[in-house]
């Protein structure tokens, strides 16, 4: 089965010999504190700045999830009250999480909008939460934007969720104070591990808030970091599968060109369709990693099952767009075969009775 699931999605074909290996040398059942573990924690983090062209004052650090992220972003960093802004079912989750932990207000825009920097009020607010790639409607930022957000607001903390871009996209790291992504999108890996980075002004504020009550404080997780260690026993299995696929990966710029250019093909092909519709046709807000499209009900069911039955999962529709939309992801670890496989099953699929 070829799975194009936007997350949990496809894993490197190398995954299996690499958990082989780390059995084989002993890395499933070493202590946390060992100076084994602390040299695999401090190679990986070197090779997420080498491979992701991530500044070198940057500070790299684990969690378990994008989720547990959203909590660690409002419970460590936020000293009055956060701005969300979102436009899609993943930013509000994110913004309704933080309601149980700080003082929040938000900011909605529509699928084919960009949000009026110069109109953006932070009444009190000393953190701006955005979603980087918005995976339940396949549309992202553009770095530009980021980056004028920046230039207005240069001393507030920007957190960014990054989870279905980071690693396959190249990312205007300066621009945000934080960026987060769970593993199993363009990383290539399985769930159960979440990547972090903090820029230096990050770190000042998570010092001046003080925050470390919680197992997962970033406080504690930036102090223990610094001995390249965990404030808990982390998932060693994922950290070391991390780095066995970052060591043999290209630059993120390689990375980014391949999927840019599949993305091209992508919406020249589903734009040359009479059955489907891209969700937001303004090209300057589709984001290049999940890539949904709309249709009848029954347009969508049927190829669901029709691919199914050939062998290949496409992603659901999510939330409100479940039952007409679905999405494709364009994740470095499918291969140019398989989407070529996808493709010329949409060139052939005929859809049926639709009239009834």
């Amino acid at each position: 089965m070829i799975t194009f699931y936007p997350g949990p999605s496809k894993v490197y074909p190398e995954v299996p010999q690499y958990v082989r290996e780390a059995y084989d040398a002993g890395v499933l059942s070493i202590n946390h504190r060992s100076l084994e573990f602390m040299e695999i924690f401090q190679r990986v983090t070197q090779l997420v700045k080498e491979k992701l062209d991530v500044p070198d004052s940057y500070t790299v650090v684990f969690c378990s999830s994008a989720t547990e992220c959203w909590e660690i972003v409002s419970q460590s960093l936020v000293r009055n009250r956060a701005l969300h802004i979102f436009n899609g079912a993943f930013g509000e989750k994110w913004y309704r999480y933080a309601r149980h932990l700080t003082s929040v207000d938000d900011l909605g825009f529509g699928r084919e909008e960009l949000p009026d920097i110069t109109k953006i009020s932070m009444d009190g607010a000393d953190l701006i939460a955005v979603t980087h790639n918005e995976t339940s409607n396949g549309t992202a930022l553009p770095s530009e934007w980021i980056q004028e957000l920046r230039k207005k607001f240069p001393d507030t903390i920007i957190a960014a969720d990054a989870t279905s871009s980071m690693a396959g996209v190249i990312l205007p790291w300066e621009a945000a104070d934080v960026w987060y992504a769970s593993v199993q999108k363009c990383f290539g890996l399985p769930a159960g591990l979440a990547v972090m980075i903090l820029s230096p002004q990050a770190i000042e504020r998570v010092q001046a808030v003080g925050e470390k009550g919680r197992y997962n404080s970033l406080l504690n997780i930036y102090d223990q970091a610094q001995r390249h260690q965990t404030t808990h026993t982390p998932y060693v299995l994922g950290i070391y599968l991390l780095m066995r696929t970052l060591e043999n990966r290209e630059s993120i710029s390689a990375i980014n060109d391949q999927l840019e250019g599949r993305f091209n093909e992508w919406i020249k092909m589903l734009q040359n369709l009479s059955y489907v519709k891209l969700i937001a046709d303004n090209n300057k807000v589709q984001s290049k990693t999940v890539i949904p499209f709309q249709a009848e009900p029954k347009t969508i069911n049927q190829l669901r099952q029709q691919a199914k039955g050939k062998g290949i999962t496409l992603g659901n529709g999510y939330g409100n767009l479940k039952a007409t939309t679905l999405r494709i992801a364009n994740f470095p670890a499918i291969t140019n075969a398989e989407i070529r496989q996808l493709m010329d099953f949409f060139a052939n699929f005929a859809p049926e009775n639709l009239s009834h």
